[in-house]
């Protein structure tokens, strides 16, 4: 089958989140702006997904519905033919959405005034998780290298041998300077945990976003003892932008965590559309998935190519895994708050790096989940934004 990703969906007036956010920020917006900033993608919904839901809403009610056999295989088979990992029917947790399932974590396994270990820059809602319910964030900030980061390891191992660390929150791929962790590194992230214990907890969201020439390594494929002693978060929500249907799979391998969890936590059941649309998904996906690796990869050399010949102070940093491309705007010579001023002049709407942390002034992370002449124009704006505040 053949998909489009051509065609730009009209989400203008419909309550997507970005765009509203862009009208906030410009209320003279132009109607031909698109936000390339929160990640959900400018594409059309797979047609296995769309397609599956109109039958299935010809024959089913829209009562109070629950997972079924179908939707548990579908997760599994998923979880074991792109990962190399089947978890136990027992071990899932489902959540509406993984951050507010990263909320209930925090609440669950960690008391006031305990620390949540992250890596920055990291996403915001990690650190929201934990500061909004009266933990302490801490930060190791990883090492930047020449167009990418490592984790500072010795950093780590200290933070996490304080007695008041009880949590690791691992992004993975890393959201958002688009790092895949390998597996020594996670397996060496995952022994000073259990060493300190300190529970993981394994975001893997976009771990079937992983660019062409790269290997995404999910924690459910390391030693058991590793395994048992982490969350691992996933959803079909990024992969095939699905995040309005609201359906998060989580896996707690081991009872007394998982126990631990749902004694703590609030999991509310999901839609009957939530649970089919990840069914349909897992099920029929897998070619429209391939297909769109293959454009996001040319997305990330449209984009490499185009700033290296007309913007060279702009410097993308290697994108691995995710859609989103981390750019490295100090070049440009402005403040946080100038380049944010900038962007929105040129109708530039990506995220702006500060809200990862501090160690993100100055970047920009942009969204190449969109058609390539969409992503044309915004870089034909960006490096005219260059031009402009280099006078």
């Amino acid at each position: 089958m053949t998909y489009d990703f051509v065609t730009l969906p009209d989400r203008w007036n419909a309550g997507a989140f970005k765009y509203e956010d862009i009208k906030r920020k410009k209320p003279d917006v132009s109607r031909d702006a698109v936000p390339l900033s929160v990640a959900d993608m400018e594409f059309l919904n797979p047609p296995e997904v769309v397609e599956g839901l109109k039958a299935y809403l010809d024959h089913n009610v829209l009562g109070y519905t629950g997972p079924t056999d179908g939707y548990f295989e579908a997760v599994q088979s998923w979880m074991e033919r792109r990962h190399g990992f089947r978890p136990e029917r027992d071990s899932f947790i489902t959540s509406p959405g993984i951050v507010p399932a990263l909320y209930e974590i925090v609440k669950s396994l960690t008391a006031p005034g305990e620390g949540v270990l992250m890596l920055s820059p990291v996403y915001h809602p990690f650190r929201f998780a934990a500061q909004e319910q009266g933990r302490e964030a801490i930060f190791c900030p990883l090492i930047e290298r020449e167009r990418t980061y490592d984790i500072d390891f010795d950093l780590f191992e200290r933070l996490c041998a304080r007695p008041d660390v009880k949590l690791f929150l691992l992004c993975s791929p890393h959201n958002p300077v688009g790092r895949i962790w390998n597996r020594e590194e996670l397996v060496r992230l995952c022994e000073i945990c259990l060493q300190n214990d300190v529970v993981m907890v394994a975001d893997e969201i976009h771990g079937d976003l992983i660019l062409p020439g790269y290997t995404f390594v999910s924690v459910g494929t390391l030693p058991q003892r590793y395994v048992k002693n982490a969350v691992i978060c996933t959803a079909p929500s990024k992969t095939f932008n699905l995040a309005g249907m609201q359906c998060s799979n989580l896996f707690a391998a081991d009872e007394k965590l998982r126990e631990r969890l749902k004694k703590e936590g609030h999991y509310p059941t999901l839609t009957a559309l939530g649970y089919e649309s990840c069914r349909l998904a897992y099920t029929y996906g897998e070619p429209w998935l391939e297909a769109l690796r293959t454009v996001l990869g040319e997305n990330r050399k449209l984009t490499e190519t185009y700033l290296a010949e007309h913007a060279p102070a702009i410097r993308p940093f290697e994108l691995m895994g995710t859609y989103l491309m981390w750019l490295d705007c100090r070049g440009l010579g402005l403040d946080k708050d100038a380049l944010e001023k900038a962007m929105i002049e040129e109708e530039l709407f990506f995220d702006e790096g500060y809200i990862f942390g501090p160690e993100g002034a100055g970047f920009e992370r942009l969204n190449l989940a969109c058609p390539a002449w969409v992503l044309q124009k915004a870089l034909d704006r960006l490096a005219a934004a260059a031009r402009r505040v280099q006078k």
